[in-house]
């Protein structure tokens, strides 16, 4: 047996992860451009000291101040449907990625299957794969909405126990409409199977278009997730959450590690949930910030996919490496990241979206600017 004795299936493969490079204008990764206060940072500092005095004792491992704080945090999107999120509905991690990895150790494994529809976010099969579970790949209509028929048809094919949807859809910035998430909801609760409902992104979407936790009361098998990461600006604090039904929470709870969340992380997130109002208050010019690039991309020419996100798909690129290296000795990093001849960027402040523009523009001008020829792209 060669060394180190790594599973198979793990043999060869690189870890996930978008390029660290140190470049001016860093456009890749969707963090929050706007980092935190210095008031929220002291507030942070002394919660952090705070609990630093006890660390020799474990933490909460149930994190129920915590808990409650997001309940009442999550409520707000929740409040016109007539109901609120209690305590008990909710479960934290250490980000979305082990909040999502708790869901497959749960409901996933050997003999399970879960699904998704591409493209989308790139670690959902690596979840399954981590946790063994069977992973199966549907499609996205050519514009990138969820085609919803097909999608129904092959979860009542497949029956997977798990299907996750990212709402707004990480690389697109697709948003599920309602309509879907409860057509979705009823085909994987005929036979018992969750919907994972992924809102990493969700407090970017645009004026009108609701959370799926409006629906959680309708749904038992609905869970809905989120991030501290993103519009929190906590992206360097690792806390994702979920508001699920009770019961899919005492389920997590048997595969959870024990303490997995420590008194830090826990102090460094009840301490940016006091100060919601100010790291949420720049929410509003990263929104405008996207749809003016979304405008100026399709001025330019480009396919532009609609976005909820902070983030904007754009191509269609003959070369798109070709680009993403030309905009780089420019001094600004995007992803190369979803279909073939796309490239994805994040919303940044004003000073780095004129970076990027001046950057796409120089490079539309050179021949790593050249696009898909209509009549020969692939459409897959």
């Amino acid at each position: 047996m060669d060394f180190p004795p790594i599973r198979e299936e793990l043999r060869g493969l690189e870890p996930y992860g978008a390029p660290q490079l140190d470049v001016p204008v860093q456009l890749n990764t969707n963090e929050n451009p706007y980092g935190p206060s210095e008031a929220c940072a002291d507030d942070i500092a002394a919660s952090v000291r705070e609990a630093a005095l006890g660390l020799n004792r474990y933490p909460d491992r149930e994190h129920v101040a915590l808990r409650e704080g997001l309940a009442a945090y999550l409520s707000r999107d929740t409040v016109a449907a007539g109901f609120t999120i209690t305590a008990d509905q909710v479960w934290a991690a250490n980000g979305s990625n082990e909040v999502m990895l708790q869901l497959l150790q749960a409901f996933g494994g050997p003999g399970r299957t879960a699904c998704s529809f591409a493209p989308t976010y790139s670690m959902y099969p690596e979840y399954a794969r981590d946790t063994m579970t069977r992973w199966v790949t549907g499609h996205r209509a050519e514009d990138f909405a969820l085609d919803v028929d097909a999608a129904r048809e092959l979860i009542e094919a497949e029956q997977p126990t798990v299907v996750l949807l990212p709402s707004p859809n990480n690389p697109t910035g697709t948003a599920l409409p309602p309509e879907a998430i409860e057509v979705l909801c009823k085909a994987t609760g005929a036979y018992g199977g969750l919907l994972v409902v992924d809102e990493a992104y969700g407090e970017f979407r645009r004026e009108g278009t609701p959370s799926a936790l409006e629906l959680l009361p309708a749904h038992r098998n609905l869970v809905v997730s989120r991030t501290m990461s993103k519009a929190f600006a906590l992206a360097g604090g690792r806390l994702g959450y979920l508001a699920a039904d009770p019961a899919i929470l005492d389920a997590i709870r048997v595969v959870r590690l024990p303490y997995h969340l420590s008194a830090v992380t826990q102090a460094t997130a009840l301490a940016a949930l006091r100060h919601a109002p100010e790291l949420l208050g720049k929410v509003d010019d990263l929104r405008r910030e996207r749809d003016d690039v979304v405008t100026w991309l399709r001025e330019q020419g480009l396919a532009v996919a609609d976005s909820d996100a902070n983030f904007v798909l754009y191509g269609r690129f003959a070369d798109r490496h070709a680009h993403w290296e030309a905009l780089l000795e420019h001094g600004v990093l995007v992803r190369e990241v979803g279909p073939a001849g796309w490239l994805r960027v994040s919303v940044g402040t004003p000073e780095e979206m004129t970076a990027f523009r001046e950057a796409t523009a120089a490079v539309l001008a050179t021949p790593a600017g050249a696009l898909m020829d209509p009549a020969t792209e692939d459409k897959a």
